[in-house]
């Protein structure tokens, strides 16, 4: 088969620091994307029909759409319409997070939803007012179900981020490519690379695993 893994060993040290450039991307992102997708949520469950539109024809538009074509607009097209180049961390992060943002407000809107609706009944009738009653009472709720959902978008994240190595940041995939290039074999670093990113999904799933069986107990 022509395989000799020795010729990728001076390069682990550079591919290994891929590991934490790509969670600091997914991390970065999937705040971004939570924080932006509870309030598309918020606004979603709203009486106000042209806000709800809005949320939404942006949940449509993005999942709508390959995150590769949102990354393309983000780091090409833009700086062509506005003159700004925008750095690849800064145009993943945003192409990232505005994605991760619709998925999470369909979830969170879910979760929401899901909380009886007489737990807001019984809060509107002792005189609390919504917004306290909807933090305080229906969101700690809403997020303890779906939990488990957001881990598997954390999960799903993580995978397609190497989507970046085609804007050239220097993540898991992307240092493959450089030390493939370097050495005239790609076989043996994308294996090596593969083998990082199952290990990822793999520890982030037990960890997802563990905090659903612990909200269970809890229950």
């Amino acid at each position: 088969m022509n395989l000799d893994f020795s010729q990728i060993v001076p390069y682990i040290p550079f591919m290994l620091q891929g590991i934490w450039v790509t969670l600091q991307l997914v991390i970065v992102a999937l705040i971004f994307g939570f924080i932006l997708g509870t309030l598309i949520a918020l606004v979603k469950i709203m009486n106000n029909r042209f806000l709800r539109f809005l949320a939404d024809a942006y949940t449509s538009v993005f999942r709508g759409t390959p995150l590769i074509l949102q990354l393309m607009i983000i780091y090409f097209a833009v700086p062509q319409l506005t003159g700004y180049d925008i750095p690849t961390f800064l145009a993943a992060v945003l192409a990232f997070g505005l994605n991760s943002a619709a998925y999470i407000s369909e979830i969170i809107r879910a979760g929401i939803q899901a909380v009886d609706k007489g737990q807001m009944e019984a809060a509107m009738a002792l005189g609390i007012p919504y917004k306290p009653a909807m933090k305080d009472l229906i969101l700690p709720q809403a997020m303890k179900n779906i939990l488990p959902a957001l881990m598997n978008e954390f999960i799903t994240l993580t995978k397609e981020s190497a989507l970046v190595s085609t804007i050239s940041y220097m993540d898991l995939m992307r240092r493959a490519q450089v030390v493939g290039s370097d050495i005239y074999r790609n076989f043996e670093p994308l294996l090596f690379v593969g083998l990082i990113y199952y290990m990822l999904v793999m520890g982030l799933t037990l960890i997802g695993k563990k905090l659903e069986k612990r909200l269970r107990q809890g229950d």
